[in-house]
């Protein structure tokens, strides 16, 4: 799979080996970015206080890296 895709959240999630919480909470708390690791995708289906969320794999993975790279364990980071 490239990982210079946008992909669902259960999806991302596998991809990074991180739990949907975890990727939840991360955005919380700012370590992923709205616009540059993540977006809400667009859906007809979906209401608007509960939209679908996509991440960008590589840019995911390039934060998730630099965090690692700085001796910070990526599980205190998670809720």
């Amino acid at each position: 799979m490239s990982s210079n895709k946008w992909l669902e959240e259960s999806e991302a999630s596998k991809e990074l080996g991180v739990s949907e919480k975890t990727l939840k909470y991360w955005r919380e708390v700012g370590y992923l970015k709205a616009g540059t690791h993540w977006r809400s995708a667009p859906d007809s289906n979906s209401k608007p206080w509960n939209p679908i969320v996509i991440y960008r794999l590589n840019w995911c993975m390039e934060i998730i890296e630099y965090w690692r790279s700085r001796d910070v364990p990526m599980n205190d980071l998670a809720a």
